[in-house]
């Protein structure tokens, strides 16, 4: 479990005043949440005993050794450093303390990234240093696109490491307006940088069939994302603060055993999600902190026509000990989930926030459908959240495809909430119902029911709300 200190250290290095998240550091783990509860953790744990991890070479390569110097551009030191690390057959790449500024950084095997402590790698915001064009995937659709802050394709053994902070510096100024309208919209709207012109061309492509290759955009305005490993295997990311990104910060693409631990992710634009792996096998998400504009944690697989191409679901992921604050969602899967998930598990994480909207929520609907299954959560303590339990077919486009999603084997335990506006919202469609959900140990200690339509077969022991036992029979009614 996270303990008081380490929790603390976590939101100092995030810049974060503990005051703002005192529910989360007093949250304590209680008797009954130490209990398994279901024989499928065992599953999780032979999961975290499969994963392979990285090891690198006890050899450095200091940028400055490079060419590298303090409050310059320094993307040409870098790459000559990583090149070098790589080409010795691996070790770190090190960020000493200070400001160093630079455009994308592409990461080769066996080269871990290390930034050490008090070092900010800033990366400037003009798009013309994302380029050439990459081969990378947004939301959920592949393209040849602007290349991620940090990148790497087809390599193996890949770490980012250390104290020190990654900052993007988007803000209202640049990058964020390139999503046009928003719910905040703080700035001025220019149809010439709105994103949706190029993002509906993308998605047109991909219903078509369009070879990746060649799905170049007219505009782009597709905004990057932080850090995208895309087909790699052991990959680690751990101890940074990122902040301030573009797009989705932590986003691994069909990846194979990827680590995440105690990594802060600090951002509040739009799209702002904090770790969202997609197709990925084996991955571990613990001891992070999540306090971002967008979901904190989404599970994905691929949008539509493109998810059901590439055919990889995003499963064995074991989520643990992690703090949520701001964000959409604390635990998400979808919604573009058109390749599935399968063996999802999330335990001892701690959220609350007034602008906490949802928990654990999954998203999805009949255009990009999804089969999810084997989904099991355990000792998650809410202390303010609009919507506890959100399970939603209508999502954006609704019903108005083929592709029915189904969601199956989802057992929740030890869920514990002390505020929320409504305990559910959990929709199905009139053809594809939500049914046999498992419920254990949970309690709403202050929420309305909220909404339940086309669901059935819940299986309840020992669930209250508002200090009252609730009853199949009550959700019944409701759905």
């Amino acid at each position: 479990m996270l303990l008081p200190d380490l929790k603390k250290r976590f939101l100092l290095k995030a810049g974060i005043a503990t005051a703002a998240l005192q529910p989360l550091l007093s949250f304590q783990v209680t008797a009954a949440a130490a209990k398994v509860v279901d024989p499928i953790w065992t599953v999780a744990d032979h999961i975290l005993r499969d994963l392979k991890l990285t090891s690198f070479p006890d050899r450095d390569f200091v940028i400055t050794a490079f060419g590298a110097e303090k409050n310059q551009r320094c993307d040409a030191a870098i790459t000559k450093a990583i090149a070098a690390c790589h080409d010795a057959g691996g070790g770190r790449v090190v960020v000493p303390e200070g400001v160093w500024s630079t455009g994308s950084v592409h990461l080769k095997s066996n080269v871990n990234l290390h930034l050490q402590k008090n070092a900010v790698l800033s990366f400037v915001t003009d798009p013309q240093a994302y380029l050439p064009l990459v081969f990378t995937r947004w939301e959920g659709v592949e393209l040849m696109g602007f290349s991620p802050l940090i990148y790497a394709y087809q390599q193996q053994n890949i770490a980012i490491t250390g104290e020190g902070i990654l900052e993007g510096n988007a803000s209202g100024d640049n990058w964020w307006p390139w999503k046009g309208v928003w719910k905040h919209t703080p700035w001025k709207l220019d149809p010439a940088t709105d994103q949706k012109p190029g993002r509906d061309q993308l998605f047109a492509m991909a219903e078509a069939g369009v070879p990746v290759e060649k799905r170049i955009l007219d505009n782009n305005r597709l905004r990057p994302p932080f850090i995208q490993p895309y087909q790699c295997e052991r990959v680690l990311i751990e101890g940074v603060t990122i902040r301030n990104s573009p797009f989705w910060l932590i986003n691994p693409v069909l990846c194979k055993d990827v680590v995440i631990r105690g990594v802060n992710c600090v951002s509040h634009g739009p799209n702002s999600d904090g770790c969202d792996p997609e197709s990925c096998q084996r991955v571990l998400i613990e001891h992070c902190l999540f306090d971002t504009g967008d979901d904190c944690i989404a599970l994905k697989s691929g949008r539509n026509a493109d998810g059901r191409r590439l055919a990889t679901p995003v499963q064995q992921v074991v989520i643990q000990d992690c703090l949520m604050k701001s964000g959409h969602g604390g635990v998400v899967i979808g919604s573009e989930i058109s390749g599935g998930a399968r063996q999802i598990f999330a335990r001892r994480c701690r959220m609350s926030s007034p602008d906490l909207e949802r928990g654990l929520r999954i998203k999805t609907n009949s255009v990009r459908g999804g089969l999810i299954e084997q989904v099991a959560v355990d000792d998650i303590e809410i202390g303010e959240v609009k919507d506890a339990i959100v399970i939603n077919f209508y999502y954006e486009e609704g019903d108005a495809g083929q592709f029915l999603p189904q969601v199956k084997d989802l057992s929740i335990s030890n869920f514990r909430v002390k505020k929320a506006q409504r305990a559910f919202e959990i929709r199905g469609l009139p053809r594809a119902g939500i049914s046999g959900i498992r419920m254990t140990d949970v309690s709403f200690g202050q929420a309305s029911l909220g909404v339940l339509e086309h669901t059935s077969d819940f299986k309840l022991e020992n669930v209250s709300l508002n200090g009252k036992a609730l009853t199949t029979a009550q959700l019944k009614q409701s759905g």
